[in-house]
């Protein structure tokens, strides 16, 4: 009975890995095998081989046989610091266990310390553990021995870990880091040290949580640039049902507005990107190679690029790798990323980003200044036009059509349309929501002050003044400033349309104060001064039409 049991196990084993070999992990190449010919003179046959190797066995099924030749012993913390990050490698799996940004804090206070990009609970594992034949998670992380760390000329570090799989292969990493770059260059060996052949794919992963305990507002989750189409993966979709993509993986990585952890592919053309949720906010993801064959003696090498950092459109550029398409403004990304653009044009010559936003609010409104004139004149003329448009609802009541007729009668004398009022708007709506993204996501506002109590201008506005208002903690001061401007802005603008509609939007400032109270305080700072603006424009056009 113990016979016919172990029989079943080794058979689903094996059923299990070659059903997972043939669905999840990309084609290997062509093994070379014996081939066998017949020869016409003789009817015999001979074998021309081409290596004589005996047939691969796959990695997987030794690992559970052969143990580690370190396991027991504790691995030690090897420090790495350049002049952007320190960062702390453990020889336990060869893994980054800390990576801290030396150039931004982990909140706005000043003893709050570098921003720390990995944040595990106890039980997790660390990014860039790597594995070849199973998926790093299936075992024990390889336990590696660290040589020491060696200074390049150019001011990087390498640092060389050695380990063994339990199937009885040898590993080195080789981590490259360099002085001025947020990226680092992982290279792997595998050297097949047994006497057979053995078949197996490279396995990276990477394990991450919320770079920040208050992510609300923010985008979380993996990220990847599958055959050349970016795609975003938020994490409650995760939690649905895990997510793959198998084909040119340029890279995978886990984000939100602000930081980037990814890893690049540079061996190899076809990859599978796997993400998954494993309890309530961890995601793993894990890019799998294709499955390759080590002869005993030889070794296969796996290349990666590496970056831990900041979602900076420089920074990431000069990495490289198309990793600057991590920031993403959807729709708008055609309009947002000039705005961004001119946004720190300008920042370089006041040095002060809310002086900035109000600079690209004043170069917008004099761009649309010609279309807001034509608006605004248009409304007067239709207020001018109430009373005569009232007697023709009266007079022609009873005949919707004939009213229809004799209102368009009525523009056409006066040259007035009546939606011209409204154009301004509609124009300026995808401008307002591109500079909403920028604002929203741009990490060169993170912890930007502005002035007197506006110290963050990624953050809502708030005047502390000693306790905590409720649902609020300060007084929104900017917020209902803006609201404010709105209303009067509201009042002075000529009243079209029908008496309920002219209440409903009395409504409106109040509608957009209760909106905006939780809006970083730099789009606010746009649209209080996008009102002030208006205002004056306003007041210009009522002056010139009463004169």
């Amino acid at each position: 009975m113990d016979t016919q049991r172990m029989f079943l196990a080794i058979f689903l084993s094996l059923a299990i890995l070659l059903g997972y070999q043939y669905f999840f992990v990309p084609t290997p190449p062509p093994v070379t095998q014996d081939i066998v010919t017949s020869s016409p003179e003789t009817g015999k046959t001979e074998e021309q081989s081409l290596g004589k190797a005996p047939a691969p066995i796959a990695a997987a099924s030794l690992m559970a046989t052969a143990p580690a030749d370190a396991a027991g012993r504790q691995g030690r913390d090897i420090p790495v610091s350049t002049s952007l990050y320190a960062a702390v490698v453990t020889e336990s799996g060869g893994m980054v266990k800390s990576f801290q940004l030396k150039n931004y804090r982990e909140a706005l206070a000043e003893d709050s310390g570098n921003k720390e990009l990995l944040r595990p609970k106890n039980g997790d594992n660390f990014p860039l553990n790597f594995s070849w034949g199973i998926e790093p998670g299936s075992i024990l992380p390889v336990m590696y021995e660290a040589a020491p760390i060696k200074e390049e000329p150019g001011g990087g570090t390498t640092l060389t870990l050695r380990g063994k799989l339990p199937s009885g292969l040898e590993v080195v990493r080789t981590m490259r880091f360099f002085d001025q770059q947020y990226l680092l260059e992982l290279t792997v060996d595998v050297v097949n040290t047994t006497s057979t052949p053995l078949q197996g794919a490279p396995y990276l992963t990477l394990d991450n949580r919320p770079f920040a305990k208050d992510h609300a507002m923010v985008f979380v989750g993996p990220a990847v640039l599958h055959d050349g189409v970016l795609e975003e993966i938020k994490t409650d979709d995760l939690k649905k049902g895990s997510k793959s993509f198998t084909g040119k993986i340029g890279w995978a990585a886990y984000e939100d507005n602000y930081f980037l952890c990814g890893i690049v592919p540079q061996t190899g053309e076809q990859h599978t990107a796997h993400f998954s949720v494993q309890d309530e906010n961890r995601v793993t993801t894990v890019l799998a190679g294709a499955s390759d064959v080590i002869q005993p003696g030889q070794r296969q090498q796996y290349t990666y690029s590496v970056y831990f950092g900041p979602k900076t459109m420089d920074a990431l550029k000069s990495v490289g790798h198309e990793l600057e398409r991590s920031i993403n403004f959807g729709w708008f990304d055609v309009m947002a990323k000039p705005t961004l653009y001119l946004l720190k044009f300008l920042h370089g010559y006041v040095g002060n980003y809310g002086l900035a936003i109000i600079l690209v609010t004043v170069l917008i409104k004099l761009l649309f200044w010609p279309v807001s004139q034509k608006g605004m004149k248009s409304m007067k003329t239709m207020q001018k036009l109430q009373p005569k448009m009232a007697k023709l609802r009266e007079k022609f009541k009873d005949d919707k059509q004939l009213q229809q007729q004799e209102m368009i009668k009525l523009y056409q004398t006066y040259k007035v349309n009546p939606v011209g009022g409204c154009l301004p708007m509609v124009i300026q709506i995808p401008v307002f929501f591109a500079l909403y993204k920028v604002l929203l996501q741009t990490i060169e506002l993170r912890h930007a002050p502005f002035m007197l109590w506006i110290t963050d201008l990624s953050a809502p506005d708030r005047l502390f003044i000693g306790f905590d208002l409720p649902f609020l903690g300060g007084i929104p001061v900017l917020t209902l400033l803006m609201g404010a401007t709105m209303f009067l802005q509201q009042k002075m603008t000529p009243a079209t349309g029908d008496p309920t509609q002219q209440k409903i939007m009395m409504f409106m400032p109040v509608i957009f104060t209760f909106m905006f109270l939780n809006f970083a305080s730099g789009l606010v700072l746009y649209w209080f001064v996008n009102n002030l603006l208006s205002i004056g424009q306003q007041y210009l056009v009522n002056r010139d039409e009463t004169a």
